[in-house]
């Protein structure tokens, strides 16, 4: 292919890169370059074809190169990310009774249990038949057994921030020999603080390492962070940074609040044998509306993280085998978490932020699949009317005209009123 070829291709699949030395993507699963175990394994997933998330990043991965990775849910991260570090731990030697005490060759983190198991789940289906081990940690489980399943040695540790950071603490788990490092749902984690506290811990053993970063929204703000402790990253971006994908069709309605629940209901009695995500803001409101539907007769389970390790287990597997066709839910279920075929993404709530929002009408159009997020607004939502009519816009969708008339959304948070806002505006908030 001449380099026109390869400019064409990059725009076919919506791919976009920042930094130097960037290889070229590779178009098909036998270009990769992966191990011929590992391509077996890909086969055996019944992945036919790699998305362009896995084409633009794996030959990064494969390079050991720091990567920024940003593309929408449900693009298949998972994999661009897991068979790079698997490639690599094949080329290490493998773990006997001198090394295995030293701690895993690659670590995952994740900032919620459900996506740890989700991802142990993926990278087993490929580590299973190379041989390598991969243990979770996360919590509501017990830390000891935990702690034991580790130094019996495993070579891939998936965990969620705090319970690693506890494990490392109680010496129940080393770092001595990580050197690959992921953080997926990459903006969440650095916003929970989580990332550079693990990042010096490894500072300390002085090791030379890999990281990688994926998530589908990545604000400017943790963007700088995050080159701060990668060397000369090379970041990868598959369609536009902060949209959600175009198999959403995304419904906007203002309203009161007291309107919301017959609303909802509304909503829940056209779904027949589909299923539908309804996202809350607090988990005492997800409590009370999951107890209305339930006493109104809808199929409901919940999830929030007031629930206990096996109550979130129990409510997914529910929700996946559709036992319960109407998931309320916090945030907890708004990243990374892949259920199958939702239908309908509902905002009972509107969130305070529009990556949270992104996240969460993720969770419907996936692996090419369409699907509709619905969202209530009310006037208590003011500050985030301005970045959601942006957003509508740029995705064709329809705005509300009361919400097109509201002050708020034709003026960006921190702009002043009267003047459009200068290049050299300085605001002072209090």
């Amino acid at each position: 292919m001449t380099e026109r070829d390869w400019r064409i291709f990059r725009e076919d699949y919506n791919i976009s890169y920042k930094g130097s030395r960037i290889p070229r993507p590779m178009r098909n699963w036998a270009e990769s370059k992966l191990t011929t175990e590992l391509l077996k394994a890909v086969e055996r997933a019944g992945y036919k074809k790699p998305s362009p998330i896995q084409m633009a990043s794996i030959p990064l991965g494969l390079q050991q190169r720091d990567v920024i990775g940003v593309a929408e849910t449900g693009s298949g991260k998972t994999a661009a990310f897991v068979l790079p570090m698997l490639n690599y731990i094949t080329r290490l030697p493998p773990l006997s009774e001198e090394n295995e005490a030293e701690g895993p060759y690659a670590v995952v983190m994740v900032p919620t249990r459900e996506l740890a198991q989700q991802i142990e789940d993926e990278t087993v289906k490929f580590a299973h038949y190379l041989g390598i081990k991969v243990v979770s940690i996360v919590g509501g489980q017990s830390i000891e057994e935990q702690g034991f399943r580790i130094r019996q040695g495993c070579e891939v540790v998936i965990a969620t921030p705090g319970r690693l950071l506890d494990c490392l603490e109680r010496r129940y788990c080393v770092m001595n020999q990580c050197n690959y490092v992921v953080l997926d749902e990459a903006d969440r984690m650095i916003d929970m603080g989580f990332g550079p506290q693990v990042d010096e811990e490894l500072d300390e053993k002085k090791i030379y390492r890999t990281t990688y970063m994926f998530s589908a929204t990545m604000p400017p703000a943790v963007e700088r962070l995050a080159r701060n402790y990668l060397r000369n990253p090379a970041i990868v971006t598959i369609g536009t940074v902060g949209k959600a994908t175009d198999l959403i069709t995304q419904h906007v309605f203002m309203v009161k609040e007291s309107g919301k629940m017959f609303k909802l209901q509304r909503f829940l009695d056209e779904l027949g044998d589909k299923t539908a995500i309804v996202f809350i803001n607090s988990r005492k409101r997800v409590d009370t509306v999951t107890k209305n539907l339930d006493k109104s007769g809808y199929r409901v389970t919940t999830l929030h993280g007031g629930k206990s390790q096996e109550q979130r287990e129990i409510s997914l597997e529910g929700f996946r085998t559709k036992k319960y066709n109407v998931l309320v839910a916090s945030d907890v279920a708004g990243r990374g978490i892949d259920i199958p075929d939702v239908a309908h993404v509902i905002n009972y709530d509107m969130p305070n932020k529009l990556e949270a929002y992104i996240h969460r009408i993720g969770r419907t159009g996936r692996a090419g699949k369409t699907g509709v997020a619905t969202t209530f607004l009310t006037l208590q939502d003011t500050e985030v009317f301005y970045d959601l009519t942006q957003m509508l816009i740029q995705s064709n969708s329809h705005v509300p005209p009361e919400l097109a008339r509201h002050e708020a959304s034709n003026l960006k948070p921190g702009s002043i009123p009267g003047r459009p806002p200068r290049r050299n505006d300085i605001v002072f908030t209090h």
